[in-house]
């Protein structure tokens, strides 16, 4: 059997120095501490940064982890803990909404549903486990922008689409409805994906508070929304709870 590749485990270990450290680290600080050559380590630490594994602060020079890793690091969790933590949550929360309800996760500059239970009624419903829906255009998608800039840049690089004539596609729009988010810890969709159709959604987080998904209900939109197109206080309040349950569940010990 081949032996291990020296450049990635000196790569591993620069990885681990970093997310050990609490802050950023400099050429010289991590060369000393893994007994590396400073050239060996600026070149690892140039081709981490290439692939978003590293980012380096423009200022001191000094490097930190990159925000692709650090989405890499959660998408196990995204789509696997997160649906097994939240099924029961999701359930309970059917059962008191009466609406259906949601989990999503972030994919490729989309909204992943990772978990759907059916309304709890007799009308036909058709599965949305694995759906992809759009950020801007959904109440679990306007969560997820809320909390991920990355995400958000993902917007800029094309035109959103507009589904009906309520759908936010200026970036304005966007970024507007994104701080009314974070600033209430929820979001409404009302016709902007599907006439006719409303949602609302709250983040989910996982540990040190970081937004891993998003739970929420969709139905009517005269059953989820005020006539005014706020969300039904009853319905927010039962979504909000189970985003906190789950949160919790994922070690969010302040949710």
């Amino acid at each position: 059997m081949p032996g291990p590749i020296q450049s990635i485990e000196r790569a591993a270990a620069i990885l681990r120095l970093l997310a050990r450290g609490s802050g950023r680290l400099g050429v010289g600080e991590i060369a000393e501490s893994l007994e590396l050559a400073k050239g060996t380590a600026h070149g690892i630490l140039r081709t981490l940064q290439g692939v978003g594994f590293v980012e380096q602060d423009r200022d001191t020079g000094k490097y930190q982890l990159g925000a692709a890793l650090l989405h890499l690091g959660t998408s196990y969790l995204d789509v696997n803990e997160l649906r097994s933590r939240a099924i029961n949550w999701a359930d309970a929360l059917a059962a008191r909404s009466g609406e259906a309800v949601r989990i999503g996760a972030p994919l490729e500059g989309r909204v992943l549903v990772v978990h759907h239970v059916f309304r709890p009624d007799d009308s036909l419903q058709t599965l949305d486990v694995g759906t992809l829906l759009p950020l801007h255009a959904s109440a679990l998608g306007k969560v997820l922008l809320a909390y991920d800039t990355t995400l958000v840049a993902s917007l800029r690089t094309g035109e959103p689409e507009a589904y009906t004539r309520r759908t936010l596609v200026t970036q304005t729009a966007i970024k507007r409805a994104c701080g009314k988010v974070r600033e209430a810890g929820w979001a409404v969709e009302n016709g902007e994906m599907i006439s006719g159709e409303a949602g609302i959604a709250a983040p989910i987080r996982g540990h040190g508070g970081i937004v891993v998904g998003a739970i929420g209900v969709s139905g009517a939109a005269e059953r989820v929304c005020e006539p005014d197109g706020s969300p039904s206080p009853r319905l927010l309040g039962h979504v909000r709870d189970a985003a906190r349950a789950v949160s919790r569940d994922l070690g969010a010990s302040r949710w």
